[in-house]
Formats: C-alpha cells, structure tokens, sequence
C-alpha cells in the first residue's frame, strides 16, 4: 500500500480543528463574542440564548461596527484589527483572529453590522463553512452576532455537552467574569433557558468597580470584605478580598483578571491559596475579586487558543505581591466579624423559621481539663506546649495593663475596645462580652488557638528551627535539573531545618530534617520537594507541614472548652484578640466570635 503523501487540509478542516481548541462549549462562544464586543468600544451589550446556547447564542453591541467590506475578512483566519505584528504588547481581549471562522465551521454564523458614521448595514452568514454574503442589511450601529446550531457540522462534539441548565450555567458564570472587570458597560443576559440576569453600567473608578462587584458577588461580600491595594516592579494589585470568616465550598466565587482579562492560572489560585492558608479549614475557599494590571510586556496571554491562561516573566513577583497585599489588608482591618453569621444567629431566634445549616468542620475542641481559675500570669493554657529556646510558645501571659484590667462586672469602660467588656462566660466555653451599640460572643478556645498560633508562627519567622541529624546521611537519586533547584534553595531550606547537599550530578545527600516534624520520609519529602520547586512553589512543602505541627501544638496548648474564667482573664483574652492580625478565625477556618448589633437584637424583640 502506498504511504499518503502530504497536503494541504481543506478551510473547512482547517477551521473546525481550530475550532476544537477555542470552542469546546456554548460558553466559549459567548466569551469570543463578547470579548469581540468590548475591543470595539462596546458600552451595552445584550446576550440572548436559548437550549443553553446549543440551540441560539446571539450577542448584540453598540460598538463601533464594521463596513461591508471588512465583513468577508471577519471570517476570515488570522484577520483581526487588533494586532499588526507585535504579539509582545497585546492590549485587546482578542488578537488571533480565530474565533469567527472557528464558529462558523461548526454552525450556522450570521454576522449584521452598520458602523456609527455609516447610514446602511450589511450582513454575512456562514454556514458550516458555507458563506454567503456580504449583502445590504437594516440595523443599529453596532454588531449584532447570530450563533444557531452550534455543533450541528461535528454532531460527535455535541455528545460532550451537558445538560442545557448546565450549559446556561457556564454562560453565566462567562458573563460575570467579563462584566467584572468593565464596570462601565452594561451586560444583559436573557432566553428562554433562563432567568435573566441585567447588570446596568456603574461608572467609572473604584466606587463603580466595588458597586459591578456587589451587582455580581452580592451585598453580603461589600460588606465582609476589604479592599487591597499593592504595586512593585511595574505590577499593580487591586481588588477586594474576603474576610476568612466570609468563604464558600468551592473556588467557583474566586474572579482574577489581569489587565482586564478573566483569567483561571494556576499559580495565581496557588497564591490565593497560600494568602488564606491558615486563616480557612482544608475545605474551605476565599470569595474575592482581583485586578492585576501590569505591562503587557511582563505578562503573556498568547499561551493557549482559549486565552484563559497567562504567562508572567516574574510569577514569584505576582504571587508574593498578591500574597502579602491580602494578608496587610486583612491584618490592617482590625478584629471584624461577618455580617452573615450574625444574620444565621438572628434569624435562629425568630419563632418559626429555620436557620440554614452551617458548614461542619472537622475539627473538634480537646477534651476539656478541670474546672479551676487560670493563673494569670502562666498565661491561658494550663502549661506551655512547645518551647523555642526558653520562649514560652504554649501559652500568653497578658501585658501589666491587660492584668490590671478590674472584674467584668465592674469596667464599663472597656465598652469602647471592638470586643468590649466581658460580662459573663456562659457553658464554660464561650466568653459574652458587651460593646457600646452591639453583643459578643467568643468561643474562648477556638480565639485562644489562633493567639497561640499566631505566637509560634512569629518564634518560626524570626529563628532557624532546629534539625535532628540523621546518623546516616539519606541519599536521594534524583534528574540533574531537580538536584540543581534543590541546592540552589539549599539556604532557604536551612532556614526550615533540612540540611542537604550534593551527591555527585544525580543525587543529594540528606544530612537533617525539621526537629519539629519528627520521623520523616525523607526521600518522599525531598522528591515532593523538587516537584514543587519545578512548579515554582520553593520551600513551601516544609513551612506548610511545619504550620499544620504548629497548628496542632496550638490546638492542645490552648484554653480548653469547659475551662471556667475570671472576669479579667476574659478581658485580657477580648484584648489579645484586637491586637492579633487573623483572629476572627482560628487556624481551622471556624469563627472565634459573633456580634450582633444592639438594633438587631431590639428589632428581635419588636422595639424597632
């Protein structure tokens, strides 16, 4: 049999293999169309859709439009308006040139477009690579974009689509993530498979941009969020960022965009990740909305069809910076409890509804120890839990101002601290305290972990930890690029205890590990290690297994559940909180207090 010789592929082929890579669903039309939409000036645009887009996706916009004449090059590959030659500086959504024709190779494409100065339309239609057109047309200025029977031409792709409730669901979640980052264009998104979702224009600037977030993450984020700020090396960060308290069961309510693009980048949610790594239960994630803006020139959004990635040349900047800009955020915010959990708490006390469940977490208070006073000068818990050269890591002995702080019953003057006075500890665990216009509740054991936490994590930061040297040396085999980005973090991981060298070109030697870890795998540990260091993500394998010991030693080191306390030992404790960063939740992501305002709670009982 003869060997086939090389040819050329027909347009069509061309464009529907073109099309596996951008379309893989109705919703990636949606965003070709829209994107398409706000790179020509867009100020409204309507979508409509039917069968989630299987069916019907038509997109219209008040853009600047286009002539007859540039329609046939509309569907034409590798035509755009919107680069030239430079793929180093892209500005614009779109620049490939890709979209139109991929979507008219898999369905039926109609195209109708009058520019602003012009007094006539056109359209052209594809169909299944079929074209027919230009031709003269009625219509506004603008663009309007006829999408039916998406996958009609490749039926075998339509068996890979989900259920049309699904399907409209991602168109949804597309239209939000756009509308975000352009608070000056208003979006509407209607059809027969759906409820429609209007998002009118804000303005411009940043009371604009936190009112688009509001209209798309609802109030309940306004209000339990803080806004971040940070910039270094020509890379800006801006948003807002939940409090920890303030989070959801799934990543799907995390919305970052740089320079305008929504983005899903991997190393980005790894950063959002380590922002909130001890402040949110494993299971847990942070609501936010983040801006990065930067030079194009840093950042490459030409790494897949799709354009949902991006590629910076500096991603340990970009991952630092947006690391310590939530974390100086949340820190500078002071003590400050979720609205939602005082609503949750609320509403269980009016007669004849039922609160929505709450979350379980895993973790569980230790076994509590005998009722009897605290010593207040031996700190809260009964005796120090670990030991870093002589500091007493287990337990908070208050400062001589907190000692002198009188008996609950008798300081009303502490009303005006965020927390309050103490005045009164009810089922031995939880600690009520009274504010000028509000009521607090403290779980006193899970706010006294993050105290002892927050203690541990600052003995970790500012000394080398000790190393348990190994009697023999572990010796690692590992690919010569591993052994090199392993010595060349040598130092750093000196810092955590792991003393490790080279062992000839394709090995390393491992002569101590983290005291504080105990028995170690160390050849697990130094292969995990070099995987995460090939992914960019240093030394963070040990500061994280060293974290969750100390979360556990601050677990069992702290004020146990049925611990009886005196009046000042419960104010000392509402102070410790107001001065440390991240105590609204312990290190297991559950709430250390509740406040209720004094008008929620008149309201309860019908004065208001």
């Amino acid at each position: 049999m003869a060997h086939p010789r090389i040819h050329r592929l027909d347009d069509t082929v061309v464009n529907q293999i073109a099309a596996g890579e951008v379309i893989e669903r109705p919703a990636n039309v949606v965003k070709e169309l829209v994107e398409n939409a706000l790179d020509a000036g867009a100020t409204r645009i309507e979508i409509l859709t039917a069968a989630g887009g299987k069916t019907l996706i038509r997109v219209t916009d008040n853009g600047a439009g286009m002539t007859a004449a540039e329609l046939p090059l509309a569907i034409s590959r590798h035509c755009t308006s919107k680069i030239d030659r430079d793929l180093t500086a892209i500005a614009t959504l779109g620049f490939r040139g890709e979209a139109l024709p991929s979507i008219g190779s898999v369905s039926r494409l109609l195209i109708r477009s009058r520019p602003r100065d012009g007094v006539e339309g056109a359209e052209i239609e594809v169909d299944g690579g079929a074209i027919s057109g230009p031709r003269p047309a009625p219509g506004n200025p603008g663009t309007m974009v006829e999408v039916t029977g998406l996958f009609r031409s490749v039926p075998a792709r339509l068996k890979f689509l989900k259920s049309d409730q699904a399907e409209a669901n991602a168109i949804t979640d597309t239209v939000r993530r756009i509308a975000m980052s352009w608070p000056g264009v208003s979006f509407t998104l209607a059809g027969s498979d759906r409820s429609t979702l209007e998002l009118p224009a804000t303005g411009e600037g940043g009371d604009a941009l936190i009112a688009r977030i509001a209209q798309i993450l609802g109030r309940d984020f306004r209000d339990n969020c803080v806004e971040i700020a940070a910039e270094k090396e020509g890379v800006r960060i801006a948003g807002f960022a939940g409090l920890p308290s303030f989070n959801r069961a799934s990543a799907s309510h995390q919305y970052v965009h740089v320079n305008g693009r929504p983005v899903r980048d991997r190393q980005l949610s790894g950063a959002l990740r380590g922002a909130y790594s001890d402040m949110l239960a494993r299971d847990r994630h942070a609501v936010c909305a983040i801006f990065i803006d930067t030079d194009p020139r840093l950042v490459d959004v030409n790494v897949h069809p799709a354009k949902a990635e991006v590629r910076f040349r500096d991603p340990g900047l970009v991952r630092a910076l947006m690391i310590s800009a939530i974390r100086r955020a949340l820190a500078d915010t002071g003590i400050r409890a979720t609205t939602t959990a005082a609503e949750a708490m609320t509403a269980a006390f009016r007669p004849g509804t039922t609160p929505h469940a709450r979350p379980a977490f895993t973790h569980a208070p230790a076994a509590p120890s005998p009722n009897r006073p605290l010593d207040l000068q031996a700190g809260f818990s009964e005796r120090p839990q670990a030991t870093f050269d002589g500091g007493n890591a287990g337990g908070f002995a208050p400062s001589a101002a907190q000692a002198d702080v009188p008996d609950a019953t008798i300081a009303p003057e502490a009303e005006g601290y965020p927390l309050g006075a103490a005045r009164a500890q009810i089922h031995e665990n939880y600690i009520i305290a009274q504010t000028a216009d509000s009521l607090v509740i403290v779980d006193q054991h899970a706010a006294h972990e993050r105290l002892v936490f927050e203690s541990l994590k600052k003995a970790l930061a500012e000394r080398t930890l000790p190393s348990q040297m190994l009697l023999v040396p572990e010796i690692v085999d590992l690919p010569v690029e591993d052994v090199e980005r392993l010595v060349g973090e040598s130092e750093t991981l000196a810092r955590f205890g792991l003393e490790i060298e080279r062992f000839g070109p394709g090995a390393i030697a491992v002569r101590a590990t983290p005291a504080m870890l105990g028995e170690v795998d160390a050849q697990g540990l130094v292969r995990d290690l070099a995987d995460d260091l090939a992914e960019g993500n240093g030394a963070l394998r040990i500061r994280d297994n060293i974290e969750k010991v100390a979360s556990t030693m601050a677990c069992h080191g702290s004020v146990r559940s049925g611990r009886r306390l005196r009046g000042e030992e419960m104010n000392a404790l509402l102070r410790q909180m107001e001065a440390t960063p991240g105590s609204g939740t312990c290190n297991h992501g559950r709430p250390t207090f509740i406040e209720l305002k004094l008008a929620d709670i008149e309201r309860l009982f019908g004065r208001r």
